[in-house]
């Protein structure tokens, strides 16, 4: 097969063994952000970055400063995982964006490490966060569905998240424990989306940038399990 039609070829669509090895690829390449990740976060929270991050975040528009640069750098990461000019750049995305979720998890991170007197809490809510993302992967894998139908429900469901939360940052109230339950389904449909997506849209060679998508949904549904977490420990 020349690279031309190669590159037209979506995973669904290739012979078995190159549909293994995309599988393989992506899911080495997501446990290896996932570790990078964990790598960061440790170190971050054992220096005064971690303390320093929070308390730009507790500042009057801190937060939506950080998630504002956030979503740009993610933008910019994401961009560099999809290029076909080189494998190299696929590899800049990645990091970047792993760099980006480290720096943007090292607020609560610290917050579940010092002040909820807890050490279950962060295990937990990794330990939870990996059943989810497991039992949904599978799902996919079992049942060969097109979840592409959920890429509408998902944009709004984010877009009205978002206003949600810049809301509650601009007047100063709590989103509370329904507004993360409701997250996490949010994210498990980002999980289903993406895990269908990637076999049925993108092109073998394209593992890097699947293992960054994958990668966003884990740290995502993680995230408001975290938070969820937390609150329930604190009672």
């Amino acid at each position: 097969m020349n690279e031309y039609a190669r590159q037209l070829t979506t995973v669904a669509q290739s012979a078995p063994d190159e549909r293994a090895a995309f599988i393989r690829k992506t899911y080495a390449h997501l446990a290896g952000a996932v570790l990078a990740f964990i790598g960061l976060e440790a170190y971050m929270i054992n220096s005064p970055i971690a303390e320093m991050l929070l308390n730009l975040m507790t500042m009057r528009f801190g937060w939506l400063m950080i998630l504002g640069a956030f979503i740009i750098v993610g933008r910019l990461a994401s961009g560099l995982a999809s290029s076909t000019q080189s494998q190299n750049i696929q590899y800049v995305g990645l990091t970047l964006y792993v760099i980006a979720e480290s720096v943007i998890f090292a607020p609560i991170l610290w917050m579940a490490t010092y002040m909820t007197g807890d050490p279950t809490v962060i295990p937990t809510a990794g330990i939870l966060t990996l059943g989810i993302f497991g039992g949904l992967s599978l799902v996919v894998f079992t049942t060969k569905k097109d979840f592409s139908f959920l890429g509408g429900i998902l944009k709004i469901g984010f877009l009205v998240a978002l206003a949600l939360i810049v809301c509650a940052v601009l007047f100063g109230f709590n989103l509370g424990l329904v507004f993360s339950f409701a997250m996490v389904l949010l994210a498990g449909g980002a999980i289903l989306y993406d895990t269908s997506r990637i076999m049925n849209h993108y092109a073998p060679g394209q593992h890097v940038a699947a293992s960054l998508q994958l990668f966003a949904s884990v740290a995502l549904l993680f995230w408001y399990v975290l938070q969820i977490v937390m609150r329930l420990s604190r009672r």
